[in-house]
């Protein structure tokens, strides 16, 4: 019951990407072409918002549910991993069709063909955690 909050919110974020069309594989396809705006307008968009309210709560002092001041945790320093990292991120929401995130709602819209890339997902996140201390950071 605690977490149910967090399912209605959820929910209602899911229906928002369909509707938007931003769990689309076309539009998907469309931005990687850069023959549509409609991604990265909805992309901007998230990260305008995110930044205003960032600086809103920093502004205003709120706290978490902990109590502490939220704030975002410096980076570590690392140019190279970031390039890789974020093209191989690039390079599977190419191939797939989909980001992490839209891929259980596509499941849940009966795309049932996206078990594929979660279950990759799942294992590669499993992968790294193995080697994890054997990569360069």
């Amino acid at each position: 019951m605690k977490f149910l909050k967090f399912l209605i919110v959820g929910i209602i974020f899911g229906i928002i990407l369909v509707k938007s069309e931003a769990v689309s594989w076309y539009r998907i396809y469309e931005m990687f072409l850069f023959e549509s705006f409609h991604m990265y307008g909805i992309i901007g968009s998230a990260i305008a918002t995110g930044v205003i309210l960032l600086l809103v709560s920093k502004k205003l002092r709120l706290k978490n549910i902990e109590g502490d001041l939220m704030s975002v945790p410096d980076k570590e320093k690392g140019f190279t991993r970031y390039i890789l990292g974020g093209t191989l991120f690039g390079l599977g929401w190419a191939l797939s069709g989909a980001c992490p995130g839209p891929m259980y709602i596509l499941v849940g819209t009966g795309v049932f063909t996206m078990l594929i890339p979660i279950l990759a997902a799942i294992f590669g996140t499993y992968l790294y955690g193995v080697v994890k201390d054997k990569l360069p950071h």
